[in-house]
């Protein structure tokens, strides 16, 4: 299996650096520090980075067909952000009751944002849930297993696929995914055989391969449609988080890390973790799904 590594590219120090995502409108890459509560976004143009403070943690966030806005995925609930001005707004809460946040999402490809959550307690249970906000602002529960860890969503080429996991069983599950919405043939896609390492989030490329960075293991793993590994990328630290392809040709794979639960020790042979990494491993990426819901319209006064 052909083999490449990625180095650094943006040493941002993220506690808990997760949601790549390329944006080929602009040509800049965003991602999110979780813990940090920091929505983050880098031009390869210039190298500039530039980072806003978010009202809550930053789970997951969206590109939405309005230019304008990023649908965000913050710790409680779902609200779409304005990147003129940096205002939120309130779309929905997600799961007020229980001890959880939201955690992965991406949209699919009829431009709905799809997303899970992770139970917040010691010991973790599988007590979350994956939802679905449609084009109309509605949130719909997915008929998915509970997930303690949400990660790894991600949509085949042509849609009909959704991928997604629950980290600590470290397999990557598949179901069929119909144009409505419906979810049927639930099945295991892969499952990791390293002998460390956890399925955290993935991208697809426009061949169909499933890209997937694996926490606690140094590397991004590309499997084919068939689930077998075809490639993978070893990374510079331990703790990959999420993984976009993008550049002028969809060609670079952009890494996401973190730092959070590693100790001093640990980070002095770590030095980069939470760093943006990046490698050129051949195949071309997809454009990003858009969220094609809107923003709500402001009453007169407001």
């Amino acid at each position: 299996m052909p083999g490449t590594g990625a180095t650094l590219l943006v040493d941002a120090q993220c506690t808990l650096g997760e949601g790549a995502t390329w944006c080929e409108r602009s040509g800049r890459f965003y991602w999110t520090d979780i813990e940090g509560a920091r929505l983050w976004r880098y031009d390869p143009r210039d190298g500039h980075s530039t980072s806003w403070a978010m009202p809550e943690r930053l789970a997951t966030f969206a590109l939405c067909a309005d230019p304008n806005y990023l649908l965000l995925g913050l710790a409680t609930h779902l609200a779409f952000f304005d990147l003129a001005t940096g205002e939120t707004e309130r779309i929905v809460d997600v799961e007020p009751d229980m001890n959880t946040r939201v955690n992965d999402g991406r949209c699919d490809r009829q431009g709905r944002f799809v997303f899970g959550t992770k139970d917040e307690g010691s010991p973790l249970r599988a007590v979350g849930g994956f939802y679905r906000l449609n084009r109309d602002l509605s949130l719909e529960r997915l008929p998915l297993p509970a997930p303690a860890i949400s990660n790894s969503i991600a949509f085949s080429p042509d849609g009909a696929t959704m991928y997604y996991c629950d980290s600590p069983t470290r397999e990557i599950r598949a179901c069929d995914y119909g144009a409505d919405g419906s979810i049927a043939n639930d099945r295991v896609f892969t499952t990791l055989t390293d002998a460390t390492g956890e399925p955290d989030g993935s991208t697809v490329d426009r061949d169909g391969g499933l890209w997937n960075a694996q926490w606690g293991g140094a590397r991004v793993v590309r499997y084919g449609p068939d689930g077998h590994e075809t490639a993978r990328v070893a990374v510079p630290t331990v703790q990959p988080s999420c993984v976009a392809l993008g550049g002028p040709e969809l060609g670079t794979l952009y890494i996401t890390s973190a730092r959070v639960d590693l100790d001093a020790a640990a980070l002095a042979g770590d030095p980069h973790a939470g760093g943006v990494f990046a490698a050129v491993p051949g195949p071309r990426g997809l454009p990003e799904a858009l969220f094609q819901g809107a923003p709500l319209p402001h009453k007169a006064g407001e």
